[in-house]
Order: C-alpha cells, then structure tokens, then sequence
C-alpha cells in the first residue's frame, strides 16, 4: 500500500501524511514547499516532490514523466489524498483578480481531477482517491462564490466518476469538518466588508468547536482504509465516516 498525498507540507495535510507514515505506509507527497520535519522522521518512507499545484501546465507535464508511475511500481492498493486547496479570493462577486480566480480554480479543481484520472489508470488491485471538500460544496456562502464552485465541482466530479463503476476504484469527495488550519486563521482576519459570515467561524474558534488537525486526520486515514469508503461518492467525515 502507498499514499500519494497533496499540500502535505503543512496543516491537515502534513498530520495526514504523518498518521499515514506512522502506519509504514509510504507516502508521495506533493507540496510547493517541502516538510523537512517529516523527511527526517520518515526518510524511507516519505518522498517529496516540489510542485506548483496551481500551475495546470506543470502538474501536466510532471503527470507525462514517470515519476508517480516509480513510485507505485508493483504496488497493489493505491491511496490518492487531494488535500491541498485554497480559500480565496474571499469577497462579493465583481471584486475577484482574475489570477487569484484562475488560481483557485487550478488548484482546487483541475489538479484533483487531473491526479484522479492519472491513479485510475495505475494497474492496481485496490485503488481509493479522496477529495478534501467542503460543507461549502453543498451550502452557499456569501463572498465564498469561487471557493463553494470548486468544492461543488469536486463533490459531481466524485459522483459521476463513481458512476463509470471501473472495477478496483473507490471515489469519495470528504468533507473533513471545521478543523484548526492555516485556513480557518486566514478567514478570521477578513474584514466583515469581505466576508459577512465571519463572526460565525471567530465563535467557532472561540468556543472550541475546531477539530485538531492531528484528530481530523486520524479519522479521516480510518475512513479511508474502512470497508465502508466509497459506498457514498459524496460524505461529511462528521457523519459518514
């Protein structure tokens, strides 16, 4: 079994590749900057690409090298984690910079769907991919229109990947929950004029409602190994894994 994991340099996704790595299972991980920490922990087992998941170009050309089919030579269960994504651009509609929505889109959308098709073509017996979505895929939310179209868009491109029924392959788009990151941080420091629902998440942090990421990612690794993944395309780590 080997993992190939995105945006593992920090917050959820670095507690994902270390529960992962504590499990023996070797990880691929994807990340503009490298987890130093995690290299020295797991120097066997981790191998750490470099890469602008947001340049669409790039990810295409990496995917065209053998660099992933190496990593999961004569492996039997193929794990894929697209976890690296970005909140912004955060504001009403008409205030967005068309890089910053270019961006979001690349990342968020086209780099998940782009790994998704390369591990559904790995020759492998057991392959599982998970989105990291959001509740903001199936809730809309004001300032939020660029962010809820790619969770959206990750939640129906799980759905109707689901629906090719290719044997061996599992899809779940996830949504983990509120967790504890760099990106509830980022939206508690919008102003109110950017985003009107920022009191709500200041309470959710206030009142220690925020999962851990350490936590969020020992159950969401759990649900991915289950018997159980993949039995809904769509799911909420909070009440379907």
């Amino acid at each position: 079994m080997k993992a190939v994991l995105t945006g593992h340099s920090r917050g959820l996704g670095a507690s994902i590749a270390a529960n992962l790595l504590s499990r023996n299972i070797p990880v691929l991980g994807l990340s503009r900057t490298r987890n130093v920490e995690l290299e020295k922990r797991f120097p066997s087992t981790l191998e750490g690409h470099v890469l602008d998941l947001s340049d669409s170009l790039f990810v295409a050309q990496w995917l065209a090298g053998d660099a992933l089919a190496r990593f999961l030579s004569g492996c039997r269960t193929v794990l894929l984690i697209n976890n690296a994504g970005v909140v912004q651009p955060i504001g009403a509609i008409g205030t967005h910079d068309a890089f910053a929505i270019a961006r979001s889109v690349a990342l968020n959308v086209a780099t998940p769907i782009m790994l998704a098709n390369a591990i559904a073509s790995v020759p492998a017996i057991d392959r599982r991919i998970v989105h990291i979505s959001s509740g903001a895929g199936s809730a809309a939310y004001p300032s939020w229109s660029v962010y809820c179209a790619t969770k959206a868009a990750l939640d129906h491109h799980a759905r109707s990947a689901a629906m090719d029924n290719l044997p061996h392959l599992r899809i779940c788009s996830l949504a983990p929950g509120v967790v504890d990151t760099d990106m509830q941080s980022e939206i508690r420091a919008t102003t109110l004029e950017q985003f009107p629902l920022r009191a709500t998440f200041e309470a959710l942090k206030r009142n220690g409602v925020l999962s851990s990421p350490d936590k969020c990612a020992k159950h969401l690794v759990d649900y991915l190994l289950s018997d159980q993944f993949g039995e809904a395309p769509v799911a909420d780590l909070r009440t379907g894994g």
